[in-house]
């Protein structure tokens, strides 16, 4: 290494102060272009271990969520995201990696590899995350929920102590299209619900089901 390289640890004190700017914007730009606000229905905001699952509209939802959250939380609280969009090129990168602090899986791992190995770890270490069971953006006009993909079901029973929490957030499809680069400036809502309860008798078919019940039941508490 000549004396002119930059070394990473150099590198990384530069990038910190960047991605803190950005995170700040983010989150205020998101806040303000989607006029959102956060109702806390059946949880508080505590410095709890928990996994946030929420309905996936559009590529802003976990920005969303996650800026929803208290300082303190926020800042234990990792979002899961698709590592064939996000690292994509090294602005996104930069921002899933260093903005977002986030966990990128593959959506379509191989046989020999476990796509969960990522989050898995994350819980290990105690930290919170927001999830997205549908596996993909819901673009249908004619369907509330896709169906869950088997990820929280099989978090649920290696991670038994952390909170599942059920997150609804309502309006995004319409405040972010397909293919808009900005949000439209529409209201939307992110409502968090209670802790989800389950048998240990339930199968995995049973558990995702209930779950997905919880989050279609937090829906019609924005119109209440």
């Amino acid at each position: 290494m000549t004396e002119n390289q930059p070394t990473k640890s150099s590198s990384k004190l530069v990038s910190r102060p960047i991605a803190r700017s950005i995170s700040f914007v983010v989150r205020r730009g998101a806040r303000l272009l989607t006029g959102a606000r956060s109702l806390w229905t059946g949880c508080d905001p505590e410095l709890k271990q928990r996994i946030y699952y929420a309905n996936h509209n559009s590529h802003i939802d976990f920005i969303l969520l996650w800026s929803s959250l208290p300082t303190p939380v926020r800042r234990m609280t990792r979002p899961v995201a698709a590592s064939d969009y996000w690292l994509k090129d090294g602005i996104r990168r930069f921002l899933i990696q260093e903005t977002f602090s986030g966990i990128t899986i593959q959506r379509q791992g191989n046989q020999n590899s476990d796509p969960l190995a990522s989050i898995k770890e994350a819980l290990s270490q105690g930290d919170s995350i927001i999830f997205f069971p549908e596996g993909t953006r819901n673009l249908s006009d004619d369907t509330e929920l896709l169906n869950f993909k088997s990820g929280l079901f099989h978090l649920s029973q290696q991670f038994p102590q952390v909170e599942i929490i059920p997150v609804w957030i309502s309006n995004l499809k319409r405040v972010m299209p397909k293919g808009a680069f900005l949000p439209l400036p529409l209201l939307s809502t992110v409502i968090f619900g209670a802790p989800l309860t389950h048998s240990a008798d339930w199968d995995k078919t049973q558990f995702l089901e209930h779950a997905k019940q919880q989050l279609l039941e937090l829906k019609q508490k924005e119109l209440q």
